[in-house]
Formats: structure tokens, sequence, C-alpha cells
């Protein structure tokens, strides 16, 4: 088993959701111990957002680039793809930040979604080229978003769910805790009741 693990937390040691994905690739490993782990801290060792030289790299064909510097982006773009594509389990550690995902997260998500490589469009619509792949999410919030009127304002979780499933990973499943920001009892339950979740989740996934 290869498994990708990323962490896209700005907060370091205090990250709730370094914590929580640190514990699902612990798990994974014991039930796995021949797994192989690459790790990418995000946060620590940004990736460059998308702009249109390193997009040419790998949306559109034809053209010679002599510029170095775009020439290193484009072979970091190889790079992220095929290690995407090689794994496995990618294992996420994602906070909600403004209501959606790290910046850093999102620039690592642009440069998977290469048309004939992770996905390419049909007669019929697009369709994911990815493979049978799992994900699994540790997501962290503030507040509650999962239940109760600030539901309309989650573009975490489903955003994630639907750019793996443009790609063509349906596997993709959410360890969560919230109410993070309401005081350390609150967190505290949020975040055991967390690390106990894991073991039966990462179960399930693999029985399907």
């Amino acid at each position: 088993m290869k498994i990708l693990h990323l962490d896209s937390s700005i907060l370091a040691d205090a990250s709730a959701s370094r914590v929580l994905s640190a514990a699902v690739v612990e798990h994974l490993c014991t039930l796995h111990p021949e797994a192989q782990v690459s790790v990418r801290d995000l946060a620590s060792s940004p990736i460059a957002h998308l702009d249109g030289a390193i997009a040419a790299g790998f949306r559109q064909p034809g053209g010679t680039v002599t510029d170095a510097a775009v020439l290193v982006e484009h072979v970091l773009s190889e790079t992220l793809v095929s290690e995407f594509l090689a794994s496995d389990v990618i294992v996420l550690g994602v906070p909600m930040y403004n209501f959606s995902i790290p910046s850093q997260l999102k620039a690592w998500l642009d440069r998977l979604a290469q048309p004939g490589r992770t996905f390419r469009y049909t007669e019929q619509g697009p369709l994911g080229l990815s493979g049978d792949k799992a994900v699994i999410v540790t997501s962290t919030r503030g507040g509650m978003y999962s239940s109760g009127p600030a539901t309309v304002m989650d573009h975490q979780e489903s955003y994630l769910k639907a750019f793996f499933g443009f790609l063509g990973i349906q596997r993709v499943r959410f360890v969560r805790a919230e109410r993070l920001t309401k005081g350390a009892e609150l967190r505290s339950q949020s975040m055991r009741a967390a690390l106990d979740e894991i073991p039966s989740m990462v179960a399930a996934l693999q029985s399907n």
C-alpha cells in the first residue's frame, strides 16, 4: 500500500487537523506494516499557485519553454500528479478557513486537475481517470457546520468531495472535529470523538 499524507494547516504543532491526520496514517500503518508513506507539508513547503505559465505545462499542447523557473514548476506539476496517481490512499489534514479549504491545499489540487491524466472530457461529459483510490480527510472546524444553520456555509467538505469525484474517486471519507473554538471542554470532546472514530472508519473504507 502506498499512502500519500498531506497537511495544510498553518498552525504547526497546535493544529488539530495534523493530530487527526497523523492518527489516521498511524492506524493505516498498523494494519499494513508494509505501507510506504510519502509526506507533504503544504504549509511549510508551499506549492506555487497556478498561473498561466504553470498551467501551460499540462493544459496547452505545443510551445517551447526556456524560462528555468517555469520549467521547474512544470517538473513539479508532473511530480505531484504522478505521486497522486501512484498512491492507494490519500490522507489529508484540512482545517476550515473562512468556510473553505486553505489556499495551500487549493494550490496542490490545481496541479492535480490535468486533462488526460486525472480526467478527460467525453461526449457523455467528464470522466475521472484517477482509479480506485481512497481519500480520507481529517476535517476540523471552529464552529458547527455539519448540522444547523451554518451548513450552507460549508464549502470545505462539499468542495473536496466534488473535486475528487470529478477525478473519478468515489471513496472520500471524513473524520470530523467541530466546535474547536468553543471552549476547552467542547474541543476535547470533539477531538476524542474523532480519534475514536478512526479505526472503524478505516475498516469500513477498506471493506468497500
